[in-house]
Order: C-alpha cells, then structure tokens, then sequence
C-alpha cells in the first residue's frame, strides 16, 4: 500500500474533517522522526496516516482499532503497520515492541493537544507555537482533557525522547502543513 491508497481509504472511512486533520498532523510527525532516524518515510507516513481510519464505524475503545484490523489487512496493509496501529492505545494491552508502534504511540495523543493550544491562541497558528505554551497549558486538567497527559508523558518516555523536546518536534512536524490542517492562523 502506498501513501495515496491509504488516503483513499481514509476518505471511504472518514467524513469528519478535524479527525482527518489529526490524522494528517500523526501522519507529518512520523513522516519527521522517520527522517530523523532513517527509517522508512511512506510506511512511518502510512501508519499514521491510517491509525484513526476506523473512528466514524468503531468509535469505542472496545472496538478501535482491533475491529478495523481485519479492513486493513483486506487492503492489503503489511502487518507491521497493523500492528503498530493496534498498539496505538492502552486499551488492547498489546506491547509496543517495534519503533514504528513506538512512534506512533509517541505522536498520536501529543499532536490533539498541540492542535487545541494552538486553536485558543490569538494567531489561531502553528508558526508562533512553542512548546512553553504547551507546557503552561499542560499544568491544566481542564484543558484538552481528552488529550491524556500521562499517555503523552509515557508515549515520550518510551520512545526515548524527552517530552518538551518531543513536543517541539511535533510542533516543528505540524507546522509543515499547518494550512492542510487549518493552523496556519494569521501568521505570516
């Protein structure tokens, strides 16, 4: 499977812009550590790109993502991306052995939290976010609450990198396609 057929599949599954978003900005900090660890580009890309394509038919954590696994695997998806993407949560209790689930892991809870920092700013933008302003909006429970601090804190951990560091690489990764994803705000 190639980058244009997951995003096909992501099309036929998702209807929901801002869960595409999401999407995206996973997909564009894998696509950042793959090349920062030379690892492969489309499959890192892929993997995040298709993580969440189950949400819209299988919103619970009873049945995301191990019963959207087997329409993967139909379309022709290798098993180390189904894998990756079936560890992507707690829930399955499934180890994260493999980089690739590692980074997914790493990047999926991080990028909704940066995306919600990034929407209460004045510039509405990822050009002007930096990971200070995601630390002050960390301390706040209240605040994205859905965006689970300690999977964040331990997805860091376990890939290996320090979270506030982390945290400006995913900033980095999503500024890349900031308009895609409507964060580019009204910063030039």
């Amino acid at each position: 499977m190639n980058r244009d057929e997951a995003l096909s599949l992501v099309k036929e599954y998702v209807k929901n812009e801002n869960l595409i978003h999401h999407m995206l900005a996973v997909e564009s900090a894998m696509v950042y550590y793959a090349e920062k660890m030379n690892e492969p580009v489309e499959t890192w890309a892929i993997t995040g790109l298709l993580h969440d394509f189950d949400w819209e038919i299988h919103p619970t954590a009873e049945l995301h993502p191990a019963e959207g696994a087997p329409i993967l695997r139909q379309n022709g998806v290798p098993e180390e991306i189904v894998q990756a993407i079936l560890a992507h949560g707690d829930h399955l209790h499934l180890p994260r052995t493999s980089t690739l689930a590692k980074a997914l892991y790493a990047c999926d809870e991080i990028t909704g939290l940066i995306t919600a920092v990034a929407l209460v700013r004045p510039s509405r933008s990822l050009y002007d976010l930096e990971p200070g302003s995601v630390k002050k909006k960390w301390k706040d429970k209240a605040f994205a609450a859905g965006a689970s601090r300690e999977e964040i804190a331990r997805g860091a951990d376990e890939f290996g990198v320090p979270l506030w560091e982390h945290c400006g690489n995913v900033i980095a990764a999503m500024r890349k396609i900031a308009p895609q994803i409507d964060l580019a705000g009204n910063v030039e």
